[in-house]
C-alpha cells in the first residue's frame, strides 16, 4: 500500500471558496481601506505625532487583504484544473486590486514629505522607522498618485500572463514508455537510476518543449517589455536595479557575489562534471546524465515517516526550538507533499499573514533530494514563523536574507544524513549534496547571466526563439563547461523555469543564501561565541533591519569578493573530499 502523502487544510483562512466568510471580509476591506482614504489622504503632514499608529492602522487593513488573498493563491496552486477555483482566484485579484486604489496615497504621500518632514516622520514611528526608511528609497522612482493606481491596475494584465504561463505548464503532458506524465514527474525522471528512463524522459521533455517554444517565446517577450516599460517610468537604469532595490542590496553586493561564482566555474562546476564523467566512463555526460545516482550509489526510496524524521532530528540536533516550530508543519496539516493533478511542480514556502501561518508546498517522490526539499522549506517556514512576530510590515525577510534560513536547515539534514550512512553510502551523499550546491549557486547565476542576457536584448525589440535559445546555451556551456554536453534538443529548456517569469531576477538569491550560510556554518564550526542567539536574531528580526546590521555579529562583509570566496571554498572542500573518496 502506497504511503498517503499530507495535503494542507487551509481551514485557518476560510472553509471553502464558498464560505461566506469571505464576502464578508471583502466588505470589511472595503470599507476600512475606504475609511483610512478619506480620513488621512491629504492629511499627513498634520498628522505627524500620530504617524506610529497611523502605520498600524495601514498594516492591519492589508494583512486583511492578504488573509484572502493568500488564501485564493494557495487553493489555486493545488487545483489548477478546477475552473470554480481558477475563477475564484482571478476574481479575488481583480476585487482586491480595485480596492487597493484606496491606499496608495500612503507611501506617495510619504514619500513627497521634504527631509526635513521626513526626519518627523521617522523620530515617532516607533518600530515602523526601518520601514519607512524602506518606503524612502523608492521615492525616485516613486509617480504621481493617478500613475500609480494606473500601474496598478495594469499589473492584472501583467499578473494575468503570469498565470498564463503556470497553466500552460500545469497543462504539459509528457508520454514516457506509454505512460502520460505531468511536468514535475517527467523532470524527476532526469535523476532516476536507469540511464534508458533518464534518456527517453530527456527526449520527450525537449520535444514538447520544442513545440511549446512559440508560446513561450511569446509569454516572455511580453513580460520582458512589460518590465522596460516598468523601469523607464519608473527610471530604473538597468533591469537589475528594481530587483536589487527590493532586496535592499547594494548592486556592488550582487556584483561581487556574481563575479566570484563565475570566476569560480572552472574549479567548482567543471572540475566536479569532469570528475563524475569520468565514474561513468564518459569523456562527456549527457546533459541528462548531470544529476544522475552514481552507477553502484543506493537506490533506497524514503517514505514519509522516515524523511519527517530526518528533517526534525536535524533541526532539534542544532536547537530544540526549532524542532518544536517544525512539529507544529506537521501536527497541523501545514504542508502539501501529495503528488496530483493540477498542483504547481516544485515547491514554496508561503508566509501569508502573521495572525495565521506559513503553509508548505512540495512534491515528494521519496528521493533523497525531496528530503533535502523538505528540510529548505521548512528552514523557510521557520524563518517565517519567527519573523512574524515583526508583524506584516516588518516581518517580509528581503530576498537576499530570505534563503538563509532554508539553505541552513538543508546543511543540517545533509549532515544527519552522512551521520547516519556507512562509508560507501558517504560519498554518495557528499556527491549528491555538491550537485544540490552547484545547482543553487553555480546554476542559478548562470540563470542571472541568461536573464541580463534576454532583458537588455529585449531593449533592443522583440526576442525570436532561436535568440532565446542560444543565450540559454551560452550561459549553460558557460557554467556546465566541457564535460556536459548539451544536445540541440537541451536548447528549450528555458522555457519552464518559473522564476524568470513571476520573480524576474530572484534566482540570484538563491546563490546569495547558499554562499552566505556557507561562511556562517563555518564560523558555527569554529565555534563563534553565541552564534546561535545571534542566528536567531537574525531570523526574527525579518525585514526589521538592513542585512548589514544583523550580519554584524558574524563580521561578515558582503561588499567584499573574498567573503563569497570563503563561502565558495565550502563547496570545493566537499570535491575535495568526495574526490578522495573514490
Amino acid at each position: 500500500m502506497t504511503e498517503k502523502l499530507p495535503n494542507w487544510n487551509l481551514g485557518d483562512f476560510y472553509s471553502s471558496i464558498k464560505d461566506e466568510g469571505i464576502d464578508l471580509d471583502l466588505e470589511k476591506y472595503k470599507n476600512l481601506s475606504k475609511s483610512f482614504n478619506k480620513k488621512y489622504k491629504g492629511k499627513l503632514i498634520q498628522q505627524i505625532q500620530n504617524i506610529e499608529s497611523i502605520i498600524k492602522e495601514f498594516e492591519d487593513i492589508n494583512e486583511l487583504g492578504g488573509k484572502l488573498a493568500s488564501y485564493a493563491s494557495l487553493i489555486y496552486e493545488t487545483n489548477m484544473n478546477n475552473n470554480e477555483i481558477v475563477q475564484f482566484y482571478q476574481g479575488i485579484y481583480e476585487k482586491l486590486t480595485d480596492l487597493n486604489s484606496n491606499l496608495i496615497f500612503f507611501k506617495n504621500e510619504i514619500n513627497i514629505t521634504t527631509d526635513l518632514e521626513f526626519e518627523k516622520f521617522l523620530s515617532n514611528a516607533g518600530k515602523y522607522k526601518n520601514w519607512l526608511i524602506n518606503i524612502r528609497r523608492f521615492k525616485e522612482h516613486q509617480l504621481d498618485e493617478k500613475s500609480e493606481m494606473i500601474f496598478l491596475d495594469k499589473d492584472l494584465t501583467s499578473n494575468s500572463w503570469i498565470r498564463f504561463f503556470q497553466e500552460q505548464i500545469n497543462d504539459l503532458k509528457f508520454k514516457i514508455d506509454d505512460k502520460e506524465v505531468n511536468s514535475s514527474e517527467a523532470l524527476n525522471l532526469l535523476s532516476d537510476h536507469n540511464a534508458m528512463i533518464r534518456e527517453k524522459a530527456a527526449e520527450s521533455i525537449e520535444d514538447v518543449f520544442k513545440s511549446n517554444v512559440k508560446t513561450f517565446t511569446f509569454i516572455t517577450n511580453t513580460l520582458a517589455k512589460d518590465k522596460i516599460i516598468n523601469d523607464k517610468w519608473r527610471k530604473y537604469n538597468s533591469p537589475t536595479d528594481s530587483r536589487n532595490l527590493a532586496n535592499n542590496v547594494e548592486n556592488e553586493v550582487v556584483d561581487a557575489l556574481t563575479e566570484s561564482v563565475t570566476s569560480n566555474y572552472k574549479n567548482i562546476s567543471h572540475r566536479y562534471y569532469k570528475i563524475k564523467a569520468k565514474l561513468f566512463n564518459q569523456e562527456k555526460l549527457n546533459y541528462w546524465d548531470r544529476n544522475a545516482p552514481y552507477p553502484n550509489s543506493p537506490n533506497k526510496k524514503i517514505n514519509w515517516s522516515e524523511a519527517k524524521d530526518i528533517v526534525i532530528r536535524s533541526y532539534a540536533n542544532f536547537d530544540k526550538s526549532f524542532k518544536d516550530i517544525v512539529l507544529l508543519f506537521f501536527n497541523n496539516s501545514w504542508i502539501d507533499a501529495e503528488l496530483k493533478s493540477g498542483k504547481s511542480p516544485g515547491a514554496f514556502a508561503a508566509s501569508t499573514i502573521p495572525s495565521i501561518h506559513p503553509y508548505i508546498l512540495t512534491n515528494f517522490h521519496g528521493k533523497t533530494r525531496d528530503v533535502m526539499t523538505l528540510a529548505h522549506e521548512l528552514g523557510h517556514g521557520c524563518h517565517q514563523y519567527l519573523s512574524a512576530k515583526q508583524g506584516l510590515l516588518l516581518s517580509s525577510t528581503p530576498l537576499t536574507l530570505a534563503e538563509t534560513a532554508s539553505v541552513f536547515g538543508e546543511m543540517m539534514t545533509f549532515r544527519t544524513l552522512l551521520e547516519d550512512s556507512d562509508k560507501s553510502a558517504r560519498k554518495y551523499l557528499l556527491a549528491s549534496k555538491i550537485e544540490d550546491m552547484i545547482n543553487t549557486v553555480v546554476r542559478q547565476i548562470s540563470f542571472f547571466e541568461f536573464e541580463k542576457l534576454v532583458h537588455n536584448e529585449r531593449k533592443k525589440g522583440e526576442l525570436s526563439s532561436d535568440q532565446l535559445c542560444d543565450f540559454w546555451m551560452k550561459t549553460q556551456s558557460e557554467s556546465l563547461g566541457p564535460n556536459i554536453e548539451l544536445t540541440d534538443g537541451y536548447r528549450y529548456f528555458w522555457t519552464y523555469i518559473p522564476h524568470f517569469i513571476h520573480t524576474p531576477f530572484y534566482v540570484y538569491a538563491y546563490a546569495f543564501g547558499d554562499c552566505l550560510v556557507n561562511i556562517l556554518i563555518q564560523l558555527y564550526d569554529e565555534g563563534l561565541p553565541n552564534f546561535k542567539e545571534s542566528y536567531i536574531s537574525l531570523l526574527k528580526s525579518g525585514g526589521s533591519k538592513h542585512y548589514s546590521e544583523v550580519l554584524k555579529p558574524f563580521n561578515v562583509d558582503l561588499k567584499q569578493k573574498n567573503s563569497w570566496e570563503k563561502g565558495l571554498s565550502m563547496i570545493s572542500g566537499l570535491i575535495d573530499e568526495f574526490e578522495k573518496s573514490i
